[in-house]
């Protein structure tokens, strides 16, 4: 596959003079400061209110871990990322002098058909993994969640979803490298240190060390996927499709995390469960590895009916 650098060229070349590196510096401390304030403003809050009357789904003095697994908290932690969008607009706005439109592409628009295919094609991916979980462990069963349940709580997970993972490829794969790649022509500085970091935001404090290992590769994976369909297209609409049909598979379908379970129709053996052995974490990040290398495929390959294009920018 041919890889036309012109796309991310233009991008790259959108950002003003004030996108230097002291104030990209700045606008990342700011968007990380409004992450936070709104992560402690929305569980505060979330954990109270849920212990007064007439909600008191939540036993008084009950453990902040458990509460964020519980649908209630994930739904909530879910709505915290909307402090990165807010935090986005404010950097991009009075720190930049640019709309916040500027980082969703040449265009200032996000790409549909990007964001269709990159949905499309992951989902797709994602049921291929699932069968070769299934081989190296056979076991699903049904959640815990009523159908009823599910069937509402479809449309709030979906767009908090949403939320959520366009707000991490709002600053993983536009602010942090578009910002960067203004100043540095390598891609080892603008998309590497990014994709690193988001991958190590991924660690798991309950699972194995092996696990662990296989969960960030896994993630690295589909991380440097997602930047390269940055470069490619110019645009984050793939990007956006691609991670939320990735998250809302596990968030909805089949979970392999019991801390985001609590909406899943189905679940299969948790990725934190100490029993796996060394064998199982090699074959799990393999599949990772593959399941990201298919997507490229699927959204770059010249023959694929999921190709995505190049984001032709403002008025062509």
């Amino acid at each position: 596959m041919a890889i036309d650098p012109a796309a991310f060229e233009a991008y790259r070349s959108g950002p003003n003079g004030k996108t230097t590196l002291p104030r990209l510096v700045l606008g990342t401390v700011i968007i990380l400061l409004f992450w936070g304030l709104s992560t402690f403003v929305a569980i505060y809050l979330g954990m109270h209110l849920l212990e007064m009357p007439p909600l008191s789904v939540l036993p008084e003095g009950e453990d902040p871990a458990a509460f964020l697994a519980s649908p209630a908290g994930i739904l909530i932690s879910l709505g915290t990322f909307s402090g990165i969008w807010a935090g986005a607009w404010l950097v991009m706005r009075w720190v930049h002098g640019e709309p916040l439109s500027a980082l969703f592409g040449t265009s200032r628009r996000i790409s549909r058909s990007g964001f269709l295919k990159g949905l499309a094609a992951v989902v797709v991916t994602s049921l291929l993994s699932e069968i070769l979980l299934y081989l190296i462990n056979p076991g699903i069963w049904r959640g815990s969640i009523a159908l009823v349940s599910w069937l509402l709580a479809l449309v709030p997970i979906a767009l908090l979803a949403f939320i959520q993972t366009s707000s991490e490829e709002l600053l993983f794969r536009a602010y942090l490298p578009r910002g960067l790649a203004k100043r540095f022509r390598s891609p080892l500085i603008w998309a590497l240190l990014p994709t690193l970091v988001f991958t190590a935001l991924h660690w798991g404090a309950g699972a194995t060390p092996a696990m662990n290992a296989a969960g960030l590769i896994s993630i690295g994976a589909f991380a440097a996927v997602l930047m390269m369909l940055v470069y490619v297209t110019g645009n984050l609409g793939a990007a956006f499709g691609a991670h939320l049909g990735n998250n809302l598979f596990g968030f909805l379908l089949i979970s392999h995390q019991k801390s985001l379970g609590g909406f899943a129709l189905l679940e299969a053996r948790s990725l934190e469960d100490a029993s796996w052995a060394g064998l199982d974490a090699v074959l799990i990040a393999g599949i990772g590895i593959v399941s990201s290398l298919l997507t490229a495929v699927l959204l770059l390959h010249p023959r694929s009916p999921l190709r995505v294009g190049p984001d032709h920018g403002i008025g062509k």
